[in-house]
């Protein structure tokens, strides 16, 4: 996605070799002429699959999946990693471990939303290790729906994530995969 890369060029600033900073378009600041381009992506690239869901993680992935599910007319949920009083019970949880963050948390979704019969998209804005997706699917999984496939934002592909996820035979469409971030500088596989 030309859009999205040029972004990531212009105003994503590399801080290491493994951590790429986008919150001036995704993470802190949104742009929503892009997330609605992202959106329309997604939708474009899962079309036809039957989607009755779409399933994020808070926060920075909201952005992206309520935009593609206004494209695709479906519910977007997010699983929530921070407790809540309204949050308490008759939930699926699962642990994630951030790349970034360095912690793991405790996700929730609450069973009312996901069940038998749902078939989820997992939409996400970074692909790195693979450990927030998993955390998703395994939600996915304990209320018995089906997963269609992850749409990511941008993916490090020099980290394991996809590896790990088509090894489990998952669907993985990224829309701007990053070979490497060395020397400061941005270069996409594409």
């Amino acid at each position: 996605m030309d859009a999205l890369k040029e972004k990531i060029r212009n105003e994503g600033l590399v801080l290491s070799d493994k951590v790429l900073k986008v919150d001036a378009f995704l993470n802190h600041r949104i742009d929503p002429p892009l997330m609605r381009e992202i959106g329309e992506e997604f939708a474009r690239r899962f079309a036809g699959e039957g989607i009755s869901k779409i399933l994020t993680l808070e926060a920075s992935g909201i952005a992206p999946a309520v935009m593609a599910g206004l494209e695709l007319g479906v519910p977007v949920i997010f699983a929530r990693k921070h407790h809540s009083l309204t949050l308490t019970d008759n939930l699926y949880t699962a642990r994630v471990y951030s790349f970034t963050k360095q912690v793991e948390s405790n996700i929730t979704v609450s069973r009312q939303y996901l069940g038998e019969g749902d078939r989820v998209l997992l939409i996400d804005d970074f692909l790195a290790n693979g450990k927030a997706a998993l955390g998703l699917i395994d939600i996915v999984q304990q209320a018995g729906a089906t997963l269609v496939g992850l749409g990511i934002v941008i993916e490090k592909t020099f980290q394991a994530g996809r590896a790990e996820l088509e090894a489990q035979g998952y669907r993985v469409e990224s829309l701007a995969r990053i070979a490497s971030l060395t020397g400061g500088e941005v270069r996409f596989v594409d």
